[in-house]
């Protein structure tokens, strides 16, 4: 829920900025323009970044390419600690595996209201989809073993859920731990939001997105050591953009001088 309100917060700060009035740009603009820019995403379903590359189509319309890393959270992921050892580190309870995904799409964008003064924001609507491929590997914890009535030794354990209780996990062990047990979750992704462009100085892109996305794999990801693990995962997100403006022209001419 938390999460949700910082997306609503940022949507409503945006709303609210489009009422500003800035003085008149004068710089001078590149109209057929690429856009190469980096973002961080936070969403109701987790958190990641990734590339995302613009090819000018026409005035309007630019084709999109990206590729993005993200960390999905399951929803009854609560953190907590053992109680009866105050060094202990907070840890997930229940949580069999780590999930993440890589995604691979393309997509469009379209200029709905270009900026104008300065201090104004440029709205562009944009859709993307393409590959979700979904990664999960198992998490390990630092469990307390009894050796004697007062002593006791950490062994790094895989979580069991037949086994393990809150009161037996000091911490959770190393995020590295079960890399060389990952397995593939292959799927696709779709998403639509809208792009608010508010940078003021040429070339730099300054810009916040909102929108909504949808993932889905083949088969349920056990996050969880329950049976309401999850095979589509819908959500809202909200994110922050930087980058610069490329001119084609300059790209053009490079790829000629590499081809001499």
């Amino acid at each position: 829920m938390k999460r949700l309100g910082t997306i609503a917060t940022i949507f409503f700060l945006i709303y609210l900025s489009g009422y500003a009035q800035g003085e008149i740009d004068e710089q001078q603009k590149l109209f057929f323009r690429n856009e190469s820019t980096f973002g961080g995403t936070l969403s109701s379903t987790g958190y990641g970044g990734g590339y995302r590359y613009g090819k000018r189509i026409n005035f309007f319309n630019m084709r999109l390419y990206e590729v993005e890393l993200n960390i999905v959270r399951h929803p009854k992921e609560v953190k907590t600690s053992n109680p009866y050892f105050q060094n202990s580190k907070r840890f997930v309870f229940g949580k069999e595996n780590t999930f993440f995904n890589i995604r691979l799409g393309i997509g469009f964008q379209r200029i709905k209201f270009k900026k104008i003064d300065k201090g104004g924001i440029a709205v562009r609507f944009l859709y993307t989809g393409g590959l979700s491929m979904g990664f999960y590997k198992p998490v390990y914890y630092e469990v307390l073993t009894p050796v004697s009535l007062y002593e006791y030794q950490l062994t790094t354990e895989k979580f069991n859920p037949s086994l393990h209780e809150p009161a037996d996990i000091y911490s959770r062990a190393s995020f590295f731990k079960g890399f060389d047990e990952i397995k593939l979750a292959p799927g696709l992704y779709g998403r639509i939001g809208v792009n608010f462009e508010f940078g003021k100085r040429e070339p730099l892109v300054s810009a916040i997105e909102i929108g909504a996305s949808l993932d889905a794999y083949l088969k349920k990801i056990p996050i969880m050591a329950s049976e309401d693990n999850k095979q589509f995962y819908p959500a809202i997100y909200a994110s922050f953009r930087f980058g610069k403006i490329i001119d084609p022209r300059s790209e053009a001419a490079l790829e000629y001088q590499d081809n001499q």
